[in-house]
C-alpha cells in the first residue's frame, strides 16, 4: 500500500517539479515520519514551488507564513482578544494551527519569532498565554531559507535546526530538465490545477505502518555506530544527538516502505545519512578553512563505519 500510494503522490508532484525524483522521495520520507523539512538553496531553484506542490498533493489544511524581520510570535501562534460583543476573551488561531505549514524564508525572522515554532515542531502543540492547544495531525513544517543572503537574516539556532528531520538542497536542473520546465510553464502554471491524491487519514495510517518495518539488531547497532562516529570525528565540534539517531532510524524504515520492503537494509541508512545528519553536526573552523563541508564529513564517516553483513 505504501509503495503504491507514495508512487501516486510522487507522480502528482512531478506534474510541477521536473527532474528532482530524489528530492521528492526525501519529502515523502519526511511525510511518512511526520517529520519537518528544511529546504536550503539559492533563489529561484523551486523551493517554494516544491513546498506548495507537496501541500496541494495532500488533502490537508495548508497555511503559509512569509517570514520577515517584523513578524511577531503572535503572528505565528495566534492571540487571545477581548470580544466586546460576548464580553469574553476568544482565541484567534494563528497559521501554525494547520496540518501543513510553509515557513517561507524562515531565517529572515528574529530568533524570538523563530522560537515560536519550537514547541509546535517538537511537541505538536502550541501555548498562547496560559492555554495549550494540540495541533491537528498530521503536522508538517516545510521551511525554506536562502544560504547566500546574510544581510537581514538570522541563522536558525541549533535547537531549532535539530528539529528538522531532513535538510534538502534542491540544486540546479540539468539542461534537459530546464528546457522541460520552460515548456511546462509556458502557458499555465501546473500548480493552479494540481489536485490532492491522499488525505490525512491515509497519511496517519501509513505512518503507523512505517513503524512496523523491521530493523534487525545489527542494523540498529550500525545506525548507533554512525551517530557515535560523528561525536568522535576529529573534524567535528558537536556530533549528532540521540534525536538524530532516532531520525536516521525512522527515515530508514520509511525509505524501505517506499521501496516495497518490510525490512531495512544498510543501503537505506547510507543513502539517508547525508540528508538526515548534515544539519546536526558542527565542524571545526580548521576543517572549514580546508574547504571541507558537513557533507564531506558525513560521507567519510559512512564509508568508515563497518557495514553489518547478513549471516548465512
Amino acid at each position: 500500500m505504501i509503495r503504491e500510494t507514495a508512487a501516486r503522490v510522487r507522480e502528482n508532484i512531478q506534474q510541477v517539479i521536473v527532474g528532482k525524483d530524489e528530492v521528492i522521495e526525501l519529502c515523502l520520507i519526511a511525510i511518512l515520519c511526520e517529520g519537518h523539512i528544511l529546504m536550503e538553496d539559492v533563489p529561484g531553484t523551486g523551493k517554494t514551488t516544491l513546498a506548495k506542490a507537496i501541500a496541494q498533493s495532500l488533502d490537508c489544511s495548508f497555511r503559509r507564513i512569509q517570514f520577515t524581520p517584523d513578524l511577531l510570535p503572535s503572528d505565528v501562534t495566534g492571540i487571545f482578544f477581548f470580544n466586546q460583543k460576548t464580553q469574553e476573551f476568544e482565541y484567534r488561531p494563528g497559521p501554525v494551527l494547520s496540518q501543513v505549514l510553509l515557513a517561507d524564508e524562515i531565517n529572515r525572522a528574529t530568533p524570538r519569532t523563530q522560537s515560536a515554532l519550537l514547541e509546535a515542531m517538537q511537541e505538536r502543540q502550541v501555548t498562547v498565554d496560559v492555554e495549550t492547544m494540540a495541533l491537528p495531525r498530521p503536522f508538517l513544517v516545510i521551511a525554506t531559507q536562502n544560504p547566500i543572503e546574510l544581510e537581514g537574516t538570522f541563522p536558525l539556532p541549533e535547537a531549532q535546526v535539530d528539529r528538522f528531520l531532513i535538510k534538502i538542497v534542491i540544486g540546479y536542473p540539468s539542461v534537459e530538465d530546464e528546457n522541460t520546465i520552460m515548456l511546462r510553464f509556458q502557458h499555465t502554471n501546473p500548480l493552479d490545477t494540481l489536485q490532492p491524491v491522499i488525505g490525512a487519514a491515509d497519511i496517519l495510517a501509513m505512518q503507523a505502518q512505517v513503524r512496523q518495518v523491521r530493523v534487525e539488531e545489527s542494523l540498529r547497532r550500525y545506525i548507533v555506530d554512525v551517530a557515535r562516529a560523528t561525536r568522535e570525528h576529529k573534524d567535528v565540534m558537536v556530533g549528532v544527538s540521540p534525536r538524530g539517531t532516532m531520525a536516521l532510524y525512522h527515515t530508514a524504515q520509511a525509505l524501505a516502505a517506499i521501496r516495497g520492503r518490510d525490512y531495512v537494509i544498510p543501503d537505506d541508512v547510507k543513502v539517508l545519512a547525508p540528508n538526515v545528519l548534515i544539519h546536526r553536526i558542527i565542524i571545526n573552523p580548521k576543517t572549514r578553512l580546508r574547504g571541507r563541508t558537513q557533507t564531506d564529513v558525513i560521507r567519510d564517516i559512512v564509508e568508515a563505519v563497518a557495514v553489518p553483513v547478513a549471516s548465512l
